[in-house]
């Protein structure tokens, strides 16, 4: 494939879990994928922590902003190969129907916006986003795409978001 794949990040509010997966795979798997997020109901701004912790990281923010998944279902949108739900409340909603029938499965992470305690645990929480779906995302971009047929990799994203091993 001569061009990169395109991956939609969705969750409901687009300010912490999908922006983190956007820059981070478009970090790690740039050339081979181009990612994006949205919401099905954007909270309008980015989570400043999320900010924050991408800054902390060398992530350039200036792509950051809290979109509308309608954005992506439109006609001259990117064509989605892979779309992934990071949070529970976006895999339970009616998603919108994807030109060319892109692969999807759920990759459910806590929301480090709801976290409560102190500003370092809070932090802590959207470090630990952070982990687990930097971990995803490189196991992700390491799948032999070409050589794997349509219903394994299916599988195996499937896995990837049910059995990531927790930090010991």
């Amino acid at each position: 494939m001569s061009e990169p794949y395109n991956v939609l990040f969705l969750c409901t509010g687009n300010s912490a879990r999908s922006i983190i997966a956007e820059a981070t795979l478009n970090r790690i798997g740039a050339g081979k994928f181009k990612a994006y997020s949205a919401g099905s109901h954007p909270k309008g701004a980015v989570h400043p922590y999320t900010l924050q912790l991408l800054k902390n990281l060398n992530y350039d923010t200036s792509f950051a902003r809290s979109k509308d998944w309608e954005e992506f279902a439109v006609p001259g949108a990117p064509e989605m190969n892979f779309v992934f739900t990071v949070c529970d409340n976006a895999a339970n909603e009616s998603c919108p129907v994807w030109p060319g029938q892109p692969m999807t499965a759920h990759w459910g992470v806590p929301d480090p916006a709801d976290a409560e305690g102190t500003d370092a645990e809070k932090h802590l929480a959207f470090a630990e986003a952070y982990r687990m779906l930097n971990n995803r995302i490189s196991m992700f971009i390491s799948l032999p795409m070409s050589m794997v047929d349509k219903l394994a990799l299916q599988k195996r994203l499937d896995e990837i978001g049910r059995n990531l091993p927790k930090a010991g």
